[in-house]
């Protein structure tokens, strides 16, 4: 009977445990654009982990993406070029409510990550999730303030962390989306640009950028889907259409629910099978 009794205990705390929510349940919900069903399993680790800075940084994230899908940001032009970065008549209106929550998510990861490094340099999620929260900072401010050059301090300190997981942990490969798009959007600026415009550890390659962000694509964790879109928009960008749709394909197959994946494929679609001119 005893024995029983253990099965039974070990199994009911299994099922527990498996019936926990996990930041992967979180990001899962997020990259198939269901952004309500991200922030209720974040709020709940929130809750369970209120000094964990992780959750608040995927928590902004999850804010970012809600109002640059509502604003209609990510479609069409964005995977072209930048000229909608640039018209000031295409100003974005963004929600007071989304902006509110997206800044008190920045200020607790702000504050936890610092906590945990103060209390362990080396704490190497917090040093990840503050490299996420620069980067959602940077983001914002570029794609929805359209305040493209400010971003580039946040981008630097967003970088700057990403160094610092790298030098303590190479294997840290989500750390390489940060580093690969540091190179590739550095390497894409106009030299007299770069010249006045300094990453640490950054040389403004888009070649070494690419090859971080497929290490990322193909060995991260979080933010593997991430890497892949940036790589699609390269793609698309590069004129490697073959490329983009093998992407995006595969992203369209791993999170169904996102509309945003089967529009860009289909628009790419068209324009491949339009006799060239």
């Amino acid at each position: 009977m005893a024995r029983l009794w253990l099965i039974v205990l070990l199994f009911g705390r299994t099922a527990v445990a498996a019936g926990q929510p996990s930041l992967d349940d979180a990001l899962n919900h997020l990259y198939n654009f269901d952004f309500a069903g991200a922030h209720a399993i974040l709020d709940q680790l929130i809750a369970a982990h209120p000094s964990d800075p992780l959750p608040h940084a995927f928590r902004a994230s999850a804010c970012l993406f809600d109002e640059l899908d509502r604003l209609g940001v990510l479609e069409g032009e964005f995977f072209t070029n930048d000229d909608w970065a640039y018209d000031k008549k295409r100003a974005s209106s963004s929600d007071p409510a989304i902006r509110a929550r997206l800044l008190q998510a920045l200020n607790d990861t702000q504050s936890e990550g610092s906590a945990a490094l103060r209390a362990n340099p080396k704490d190497k999620s917090a040093l990840f999730a503050l490299c996420i929260g620069q980067g959602v900072t940077a983001d914002y401010m570029a794609l929805i303030d359209k305040h493209q050059f400010s971003s580039l301090s946040p981008s630097k300190r967003s970088n700057s962390y990403a160094q610092q997981l790298l030098q303590l942990d190479p294997k840290f490969y989500d750390a390489y989306v940060t580093a690969g798009f540091s190179e590739y959007v550095l390497g894409s600026l106009p030299f007299f640009v770069r010249w006045f415009v300094h990453f640490d550890n950054i040389s403004g390659n888009k070649e070494i950028g690419k090859q971080h962000l497929e290490l990322a694509a193909h060995q991260g964790h979080y933010l593997k889907a991430f890497a892949s879109i940036l790589l699609a928009i390269a793609a698309v960008r590069e004129k490697r259409p073959a490329d983009a749709r093998t992407i995006l394909q595969e992203l369209a197959h791993d999170y169904p629910r996102n509309p945003l994946f089967r529009k860009e494929l289909g628009r790419l679609e068209v324009k491949m099978s339009a006799p060239a001119n």
